[in-house]
């Protein structure tokens, strides 16, 4: 079976420094980075690996022409499409912008676009590896540690981003949840699971972007962790409704980064 189309398939840490970001997110989350890139499409490209051997996500090192051309460390996440031509095609009719064109590799083609509000993510068709019966991606998971365990989004038009990710992905959006002077906290619902929410983007933020959520295994010794590592704790640790912890960081490059445990210790 396939990850139906929309599904959070892979997530990317673009970073000036893959060997500090293994340093940090190895104390952190408690992953490995690939120590050999791959140069497939001539990138220094690594692999987060999880202690199950597993991988849910790569490292981009940016180079100086990529910082030059705009690129900061960021997280971004990918979606998959069935046909990424037609996906594109119709993101930027519908007032998307592409910000990567279609790179084909051995594992699938995909690009980097941005949705009308200019936030970017990856769209993907993947291509399964020879031998894996064509397994789906477990890069999401909402209850395994070691894995993306939630997908925000902040968007400056919170209605307009609603419409727009229904009609490319499937997304639905059947509940929310009163969030005072933020206004409602919308839960992703995809295919009958909930993967994550939309939220207007609060003042103090200076763009829309989505916010992604590690899962850790203790919120405090990750907090700990990252304030030996170098990073900010921008936010928490602080209890979210359904008894997870959470906490908004910064890792020592720059890329905003937020992580969830199940509960406080």
């Amino acid at each position: 079976m396939t990850n139906p189309n929309g599904s959070f398939i892979w997530y990317e840490l673009m970073t000036t420094d893959p060997d500090a970001a293994a340093a940090f997110y190895g104390a952190v989350v408690g992953w490995k980075i690939t120590e050999t890139p791959d140069t497939q499409g001539g990138v220094d490209y690594r692999h987060f690996i999880r202690s199950d051997g597993g991988s849910n996500g790569g490292v981009l090192r940016l180079d100086e022409n990529m910082v030059e051309g705009g690129g900061r460390p960021c997280w971004n996440g990918y979606l998959r499409v069935a046909d990424l031509d037609d996906a594109v095609a119709q993101i930027r009719a519908d007032g998307g912008q592409v910000l990567m064109p279609k790179l084909t590799i051995e594992v699938g083609s995909f690009a980097m676009v941005t949705d009308p509000q200019g936030i970017p993510f990856y769209v993907m068709t993947p291509i399964a590896p020879s031998g894996t019966d064509n397994q789906p991606s477990d890069a999401y998971d909402r209850w395994t540690e070691q894995r993306i365990s939630w997908n925000e989004l902040y968007s400056p038009d919170l209605e307009a981003a609603k419409t727009f990710y229904t009609k490319h992905f499937g997304f639905e959006f059947n509940n929310s949840m009163p969030m005072g002077d933020m206004g409602d906290y919308c839960f992703i619902d995809h295919h009958g699971q909930d993967i994550g929410a939309f939220v207007q983007k609060p003042p103090h933020l200076p763009a829309g972007c989505w916010n992604h959520y590690i899962r850790v295994h203790d919120i405090n010794a990750a907090k700990a962790a990252i304030e030996a590592g170098g990073g900010q704790v921008l936010n928490g640790p602080c209890e979210v409704p359904g008894g997870d912890w959470v906490i908004n960081g910064m890792d020592p490059q720059g890329a905003a980064f937020s992580l969830v445990a199940a509960k406080g210790k």
